[in-house]
């Protein structure tokens, strides 16, 4: 309710403007701009000009909205030197600064913008885009040239197409800065920043001290960070080569959004609702909100807001201070059970769901492998942890930790991470869990499997072959007994001790039994001369099917014709 209340508060009218005495797209070097005048953007969409915030009456320059939401502001330039009275001015100098005066024409503030080059005709002229960008434009040359842009100097609203971060060739740090309270614009004591020290990540100071972590950029988002990304609403991206580092939102519907931090440092996500012609909250706040500040659980500690108490040590450590961990106290942090020895030689442990470590005391390199950075992580002694720096599309890149493994917030995200412990310490557990050993087990199993499966495969080809030539011999002795029904009292045993040529030999010795090759004939049938494949000569008898003789006669002289070496039996004649 307290929320809704200061969102309401913010979201109304700030100020109490003079009826506009002008209304300008631009402004000049001749030209001023007085208090209750307004420049607006082309589509009507913000304005700026002076207002008095909620119950002060102090005067700023500042930049609201005009076609929606008319009065809410989402910039101010003199946060922290206001104007007392109505008698204030705004106007562009010919080397194209920006000034605030004061009725007494003292300068209250100031852009700090010039023209880098002198000419003895400056053109420089300032206006407002329909992104609420105040651009104070060099225009002497066919290509104009932004001197001064207000995104660059953000407050505590957070607008699509501002950048967030740091310009790494001017050293321009651009931060966001919460109001002291709804009726003082000046700058409250949170700071919102991107630390570019080891991996880039997004931190909130107090003062001096640091009071939440978002955890590094993951390839989608920063991890401590409530945002689906990609949405249908809005694209998110995170920024970082030689040149700059930095966070940016674009808005990919027709909608108005912004991003807002009260003066408690409460972040909001806020949506424009046409139907209600009001803000409504899109989200609130971040992870940051389970543990309670930075580092509360001390080095190699891991915290978890649902869980009392809050505070575990990572697998191979273990409480530094027992005492205090027994009292539900674990700043003082975690130890290892078994101290690193380079030389005795060191593993990684896998944990996952945790936002990672602080990174300001790490290295990166997006090209690398899981595995080229686990070999890197082996090779630095002082290096304790190893991660992909990028999510998508199976994971990406290196990221190395050299130093204690501070601020683990266990989360629902899936990215592993890599910790490493001693030898000794991961002999109970399978020597580890790292790529490169869970690799040599998919391998060991991989070849293991393949040789299996070849063996199998030969023993059953073979297995095949054997029943293959097992059932063309029995098909060939079926064929020898297999007769007719005349020829159903034929028994195996009878001829089985006698040698057996096949239909297909005899046919050949004989040319299909060319009458040509005929050399008799009897009452039990005609007799052929034929050669063997091995040149010999036989007699092939063959008992005609239209044969007055029965089976009997055929098996006796078989068995006593000495003369007689093989025989054979198909299914409708024997020979």
């Amino acid at each position: 309710m307290e929320i809704a209340s200061m969102i309401l508060l913010f979201s109304c009218l700030f100020f109490m403007l003079l009826p506009s005495c002008s209304t300008l797209y631009t402004i000049s070097t001749n030209q001023v701009i007085k208090d209750g005048d307004t420049i607006v953007s082309d589509d009507n969409m913000f304005e700026l000009g002076f207002f008095s915030p909620g119950k002060s009456k102090n005067r700023y320059v500042g930049i609201w909205y005009k076609k929606i939401s008319t009065g809410t502001v989402v910039w101010v330039a003199n946060r922290e030197t206001p104007i007392t009275d109505k008698s204030g001015m705004l106007e562009l100098s010919k080397q194209g600064n920006l000034l605030i005066r004061s009725g007494d024409n003292t300068v209250i503030w100031s852009s700090n913008s010039t023209i880098s080059t002198m000419s003895n005709n400056p053109v420089v002229v300032v206006q407002l885009l329909d992104t609420g960008n105040l651009i104070v434009w060099d225009r002497s040359t066919k290509n104009e040239r932004v001197i001064w842009q207000s995104f660059d100097h953000p407050g505590n609203t957070f607008l699509p197409g501002m950048k967030f971060g740091k310009d790494l060739v001017t050293g321009r740090e651009r931060f966001i800065i919460p109001w002291k309270s709804a009726d003082d614009p000046s700058p409250g004591p949170y700071l919102h920043y991107i630390d570019t020290n080891g991996y880039p990540q997004m931190f909130v100071r107090q003062s001096s001290v640091i009071r939440w972590r978002y955890g590094p950029w993951n390839g989608l988002k920063f991890q401590g960070l409530r945002m689906k990304n990609p949405n249908p609403i809005y694209s998110v991206q995170f920024i970082s080569n030689e040149k700059e580092i930095y966070y940016t939102y674009e808005i990919t519907a027709t909608v108005v959004q912004r991003i807002l931090v009260l003066p408690d440092d409460t972040g909001v996500h806020l949506r424009w609702m046409d139907q209600i012609h009001d803000w409504a909250v899109h989200a609130i706040g971040a992870l940051r909100d389970s543990c309670g500040g930075y580092g509360r659980c001390g080095p190699y500690g891991s915290c978890n807001g649902n869980r009392y108490p809050r505070c575990t040590c990572m697998a191979g450590f273990k409480p530094r201070v027992p005492d205090e961990w027994d009292r539900g106290n674990g700043s003082s942090g975690c130890e290892r059970k078994r101290a690193l020895d380079c030389g005795s030689g060191s593993g990684f442990k896998r944990i996952s769901g945790v936002i990672f470590p602080d990174t300001r005391r790490s290295w990166y390199n997006h090209s690398m492998t899981l595995e080229e950075c686990e070999m890197a992580c082996r090779m630095k002694c002082n290096c304790t942890a190893y991660a992909n720096t990028d999510i998508r599309n199976g994971g990406s890149g290196c990221l190395l930790w050299f130093d204690e493994l501070m601020d683990t917030t266990e989360s629902n995200d899936k990215q592993d991470l890599y910790i490493k412990l001693a030898a000794s310490e991961l002999a109970g557990e399978g020597n580890g869990d790292s790529p490169s050993i869970l690799n040599n087990k998919e391998r060991v199993f991989t070849v293991v499997f393949s040789t299996t499966s070849v063996v199998l495969l030969l023993f059953m080809v073979a297995y095949a072959c054997v029943k293959k030539q097992k059932r063309l011999l029995r098909k060939e002795r079926e064929d020898r007994y297999a007769l007719d029904k005349k020829y159903n009292s034929v028994r195996i045993e009878d001829v089985d001790e006698l040698p057996l040529l096949s239909l297909n030999k005899i046919v050949k010795a004989t040319d299909n039994f060319n009458i040509n090759k005929k050399i008799g004939e009897g009452g039990f049938g005609p007799v052929y001369k034929g050669v063997l494949q091995d040149g010999q000569e036989v007699a092939v008898k063959r008992l005609s099917e239209t044969s007055r003789q029965g089976i009997e006669e055929f098996k006796n002289e078989i068995i006593c014709i000495a003369m007689l070496v093989q025989f054979c039996l198909s299914m409708k004649e024997n020979i």
